[in-house]
C-alpha cells in the first residue's frame, strides 16, 4: 500500500502519494475535528450572494470534500473541481452529485490549458483552493492562471495551512503530527508517507504575511487571512482575494 515517497515539492510524487491514500483519505479526514467545518467556512467567505448561479472552480478538489462544502453554502452553482491525483478525482467523480458538476483531471500548472482542452470557459465567480497552493512548484504561476480565470471581482479563497510566522503554532502542529496524524494513518491505512510529507510541507510553507504578499503580487486586492476555529486557530487560515476589476461583487469577509 505504501506509495512512491512524496519526499519534496516534485509535483509527481506528491499526486503519487494522493493516489495511494485516496482509499482512506474521507475516513481519515472524517477523524480530524473541524475540517468538513472549515471548508464551509472557506466556502462562505467566497461572499457570493449576488449570482443566482455562480461558476465555481474548486481547485485541488481531492475525492470532493471541498465541492461538498461548496455546493451546501451555494446550492445552486455550476461547479468544475480540479485535482492532479487521479485516484482522489476517481473517488471524486464515484460519488452522485447534482447536474452542474464535473471533475477534470489535471496539474494546477495545467490549469488553463486543461480547462480550454474539456471546453470550460475562464470566467469564474469564485475559486476555492483547499489544502492545494502548498503543494504545487510554481505556486506564483499557479496563482496567476487562478487570477486568469476569474471574472472581473471574482473572489478566490486559499484555505491552507501557515504556521511559519507562530512558534506556538508550529510547535502544536508538531505535536498534533506524531501524536495524533501519523498514528492515525498507520492505523487506518498502515502508510504514513503522505501524512509525514503533509507535517514537512507545511512547516516549510509561506507565513500569513509571505502568502497574503505573494498573493498580492499576483495581482490579487483586498487581500486578507482570516482565522479558522477550535484546535486549528493559527494553523488553518482562509486567505480572502479579490481579482482586479469591477464585476462580481464580493459582500465583506467574515
Amino acid at each position: 500500500m505504501s506509495a512512491r515517497p512524496p519526499a519534496g515539492s516534485d509535483p509527481a510524487d506528491v499526486s503519487a502519494g494522493f493516489d495511494a491514500a485516496a482509499e482512506h483519505y474521507d475516513l481519515l479526514v472524517r477523524l480530524n475535528p473541524g475540517y468538513h467545518k472549515h471548508l464551509r467556512m472557506s466556502a462562505c467567505r467566497l461572499h457570493l450572494q449576488a449570482s443566482p448561479r455562480p461558476r465555481l472552480l474548486d481547485l485541488g478538489c481531492g475525492t470532493g470534500a471541498s465541492t461538498a462544502a461548496l455546493l451546501r453554502v451555494h446550492p445552486r452553482a455550476e461547479v468544475v473541481g480540479v485535482d492532479a491525483s487521479g485516484g482522489m478525482v476517481a473517488a471524486a467523480r464515484a460519488k452522485p452529485w447534482p447536474p452542474g458538476v464535473r471533475f477534470v483531471h489535471a496539474r494546477a500548472e495545467d490549469l488553463s490549458t486543461a480547462l480550454h482542452r474539456e471546453g470550460i470557459e475562464p470566467g469564474f465567480d469564485g475559486v476555492l483552493a483547499a489544502y492545494l497552493v502548498r503543494n504545487v512548484a510554481d505556486r506564483d504561476g499557479v496563482l496567476a492562471a487562478v487570477r486568469d480565470l476569474l471574472a472581473p471581482g471574482g473572489r478566490l479563497v486559499v484555505h491552507e495551512y501557515s504556521v511559519a510566522d507562530s512558534g506556538w503554532a508550529r510547535a502544536r502542529w508538531r505535536v498534533v503530527c506524531h501524536g495524533v496524524v501519523v498514528p492515525l494513518a498507520w492505523a487506518v491505512s498502515r502508510d504514513t508517507t503522505l501524512y509525514r510529507y503533509l507535517e514537512r510541507s507545511v512547516l516549510a510553507f509561506d507565513g500569513v504575511g509571505a502568502f497574503e504578499n505573494r498573493l498580492r503580487r499576483a495581482g490579487f486586492t483586498g487581500v486578507r487571512a482570516l482565522p479558522a476555529t477550535g484546535w486549528q486557530r493559527g494553523i488553518v487560515h482562509s486567505f480572502v482575494a479579490t481579482a482586479p476589476g469591477s464585476g462580481t461583487q464580493a459582500g465583506p469577509a467574515a
